[in-house]
């Protein structure tokens, strides 16, 4: 099912706070966290830019690390205090949309 480039961008910026609110990661082990969660359509080149908007903000911090397989250094992001605060709020607000979503579509297949 494709799920249309607003509603995407919208949700990848509180998906990947939540991730990164786990534990330090790293880009593709952040993409490789949201396919094992059947996150859908995400490419390689989608999440980058999101990191680079997040760190912007002062949601997530960056550090150069070296690779566990000897390639080359990697960049680790972690959430700071403001990103936290900011999956607070993604959280609130999609737990308020999913509610009324969720009612809005019981009503629907009710009244069938």
């Amino acid at each position: 099912m494709s799920v249309s480039d607003q509603m995407m961008k919208g949700l990848l910026d509180g998906a990947i706070l939540g991730l990164i609110s786990q534990g330090e990661t790293y880009g593709y082990e952040i993409l490789e966290k949201l396919k094992e969660r059947d996150f859908p359509e995400i490419s390689d080149g989608s999440i980058y830019p999101v990191l680079l908007r997040l760190n912007k903000k002062g949601y997530v911090q960056t550090e150069l690390k070296k690779s566990d397989t000897g390639g080359p250094k990697r960049k680790y992001y972690t959430i700071t205090d403001k990103g936290l605060e900011e999956l607070a709020v993604f959280r609130n607000k999609w737990s308020y949309l999913n509610k009324g979503m969720n009612n809005l579509m019981r009503s629907v297949e009710d009244a069938k």
